[in-house]
C-alpha cells in the first residue's frame, strides 16, 4: 500500500494496514479487535446488515478469508475529532474489484471500525446455491399465467438432458442424464415460467439445517450468518436473495417449511400425493411431497392456481372443487406446539393472536390438544429411516465414505431399522393420521412453523442437532396427516444476529391447497 496513505494520520493508516493484513490472513483475533466493541457496531454487504460486535464476529468465523487482493486507492475524510471515513478500492489478483467504506473512531488510544459496508467483486456463480444456472437455463412458454417468473429447481427433479445430483458429487458423477422432464417442472414451463437453474439440496434431502459438506452452506437471504434451512436450502436461498422468483422443492419432514421460516418466505407443502412425483428422486415415499417457495403470497397464488388446477396441470387432478370455496375463518392453536417453542417465538405468536382478535375481521380462535409431539415424531422417524435406507442402500454400499458425516450417521441409524420396528411404527401412524385429519375437518391449525429463528452457522453440531429434533417434532404431524401446510413470514423475533423471521404455519384438510393460500393471504392482510 505504498503511497496510498497521503493525508491519512499515521496511526489511522497503521490501523487500516493491520486490518487489511488480518483480512488476508483470516486472523480472527485481530479482526475482532479491529471492530469496536458493543452493540452499536455495524457491518453490511450485499447479504444484509449485521449489528453488534458479537454478530459480526460470528459471521466472520464462518466466512473464511478473502481471496488475495491489493488496495489500489484510499480516500480519507475527517468527520469529527477522532472520527474518520475511509473508502478503499480493492483489486483482486483473480480479477475484479471491490469497495470498502468504513467509519473509524479513535478510543482507548487506538483506531477501531464502528461501521463498515463492503461491496465485493461480482460473482459469476455461487456454487453453494446453484449447481447449474442460466439466463434462463430453460425457456418456458412465451406466454401464460406464470410468464415472468424464474424458477429455481431443487436438485432432485429430472430435467431432460441433465443429471440428478442429490447434493452429492459422487452421486452426480454416477448418474445418467435424464430422458424426460419431471411433470412438476414441465407444468411450470408450460405456464410460462422459465427455469433459472438447478439449485443445491442437502445430501439426499436427509437434513433440515441447510448445510452441505461438499458444496458449502447457501446464504440465508434474511439473516446473514445464519443457517438457511434445508433440505431445500439452495432453492430457498435463490428466492430469498432475489436470484429467482419461485422455487420448486420437496417437503418430507419440513424441507419447504423450515427454510421458508428461516428466510422469511412463503412455503407450501402440498397435500400428499396431489402433485405426482414422477421424475423425483425419493427420500421417503410415505411422506415426500412437492411444493413451492416464493417471496410473497401473490406469486405463490399464481403458481398454485396454475399448477393445481385442471387447466394448468396435465399431471394433477382438479382440486378447484375442494379449493373453490374458502376455508372457514376458524383457527385451532395446539397447546403442545406452543409449549415446545422458544420463549421469544411464543411471545411474538401470542402478540399476533392478540392483533388478530382485536382486528376488524376477527376469526374464531380456540386452543386444542393434538397429543404429545413425540408420539408423532418417533414412528415418523422410524418409517422415514426405513424408506430412506431402502431407496439408497445399494448406492451407499457401493460408495462408502461418499457422504458427509452427519448424513452418513443418519443413514447408519436408518440401516438398523428392522422390519418389525417399521411395521410397528406404521401401525402407530394410522390413529395419529386420523386424529390430525379430524382436527382440520372444519377448521385450520395455526402454529409457529419452527421453534425459533435460524441457528447461527457457527453453532456446534450438538446445538444444530437439538434444533433439528425440536423442529421435526413440530413439522411431522402435518406430514403424517398428508396435509397441506403453508409457512407465512408473519413473526419477527430477536436473535444473536439481529431481528429474525419466524414463520406462522397454517394446516388444512387434504385437497384445499389453493384455498389455503387464499386464507393465508387474508390472514397476512389482517395482522400486518
Amino acid at each position: 500500500m505504498t503511497g496510498l496513505g497521503d493525508g491519512i494520520p499515521a496511526d489511522l493508516f497503521g490501523a487500516f494496514d493491520r486490518y487489511e493484513r488480518a483480512i488476508l490472513d483470516n486472523d480472527l483475533d485481530v479482526l475482532d479487535d479491529m471492530f469496536a466493541p458493543g452493540t452499536g457496531t455495524m457491518r453490511g454487504d450485499a447479504a444484509g446488515l449485521l449489528v453488534g460486535h458479537d454478530a459480526i464476529s460470528a459471521f466472520r468465523g464462518v466466512r473464511g478469508g478473502v481471496p488475495p487482493r491489493e488496495i489500489e486507492r484510499i480516500e480519507y475524510r475527517p468527520l469529527a475529532p477522532d472520527v474518520a471515513l475511509l473508502v478503499s478500492v480493492s483489486r483482486y489478483r483473480g480479477g475484479g474489484t471491490g469497495l470498502q467504506t468504513q467509519i473509524w473512531q479513535r478510543s482507548d488510544g487506538g483506531w477501531r471500525i464502528t461501521a463498515a459496508h463492503v461491496t465485493g467483486r461480482a460473482t459469476a456463480l455461487d456454487r453453494s446455491v446453484w449447481r447449474s444456472v442460466g439466463d434462463p437455463l430453460l425457456q418456458g412458454a412465451w406466454e401464460g399465467p406464470l410468464h415472468g417468473l424464474n424458477v429455481a429447481v431443487k436438485d432432485l427433479f429430472a430435467i431432460k438432458g441433465y443429471r440428478i445430483g442429490a447434493g452429492n458429487p459422487a452421486f452426480l458423477e454416477s448418474a445418467r442424464p435424464e430422458a424426460t422432464t419431471a411433470s412438476a417442472v414441465a407444468d411450470l414451463l408450460r405456464g410460462g415460467a422459465s427455469l433459472r437453474g438447478i439449485a443445491r439440496t442437502d445430501e439426499f434431502a436427509y437434513s433440515i439445517a441447510g448445510d452441505n459438506a461438499h458444496y458449502g452452506t447457501p446464504p440465508n437471504g434474511a439473516l446473514p450468518g445464519a443457517l438457511p434451512g434445508g433440505s431445500s436450502s439452495g432453492p430457498a436461498s435463490a428466492v430469498a436473495t432475489g436470484q429467482a422468483e419461485v422455487a420448486l422443492a420437496t417437503d418430507t419432514a419440513g424441507s419447504i417449511r423450515v427454510p421458508a421460516s428461516y428466510q422469511g418466505l412463503w412455503g407450501l407443502r402440498t397435500t400428499h400425493g396431489l402433485v405426482p412425483r414422477q421424475g423425483l428422486l425419493p427420500l421417503a415415499q410415505s411422506f415426500d411431497t412437492i411444493g413451492w417457495l416464493a417471496r410473497d403470497g401473490e406469486a405463490l397464488q399464481r403458481v398454485v392456481d396454475w399448477c393445481l388446477s385442471y387447466d394448468g396441470s396435465e399431471s394433477t387432478e382438479s382440486v378447484f372443487g375442494e379449493s373453490g370455496d374458502d376455508l372457514p375463518w376458524r383457527f385451532l392453536v395446539p397447546h403442545e406446539v406452543m409449549d415446545a417453542v422458544e420463549p421469544d417465538t411464543r411471545a411474538a405468536f401470542d402478540a399476533l393472536l392478540a392483533r388478530l382478535a382485536a382486528s376488524d375481521d376477527p376469526p374464531a380462535l380456540r386452543r386444542v390438544e393434538i397429543g404429545a409431539l413425540d408420539e408423532y415424531h418417533e414412528p415418523f422417524r422410524t418409517v422415514q429411516a426405513a424408506e430412506a435406507w431402502r431407496n439408497n442402500a445399494d448406492w451407499l454400499r457401493a460408495h462408502p465414505g461418499a457422504t458427509g458425516a452427519a448424513v452418513a450417521e443418519r443413514f447408519r441409524l436408518a440401516s438398523q431399522v428392522t422390519p418389525a420396528q417399521e411395521s410397528a411404527a406404521r401401525a402407530q401412524l394410522e390413529p395419529l393420521r386420523d386424529r390430525i385429519q379430524d382436527l382440520v375437518r372444519d377448521a385450520v391449525l395455526l402454529l409457529p412453523t419452527v421453534p425459533g429463528p435460524a441457528p447461527m452457522r457457527t453453532a456446534d453440531g450438538a446445538r444444530i442437532d437439538a434444533v433439528r429434533q425440536a423442529t421435526l417434532r413440530m413439522t411431522t404431524p402435518a406430514a403424517i396427516g398428508g396435509l397441506p401446510a403453508l409457512s407465512v413470514p408473519l413473526l419477527t423475533v430477536p436473535s444473536q444476529l439481529g431481528p429474525a423471521p419466524v414463520g406462522v404455519c397454517l394446516i388444512s384438510r387434504p385437497g384445499t391447497d389453493i384455498a389455503l393460500v387464499r386464507l393465508a393471504r387474508r390472514l397476512a392482510a389482517v395482522v400486518r
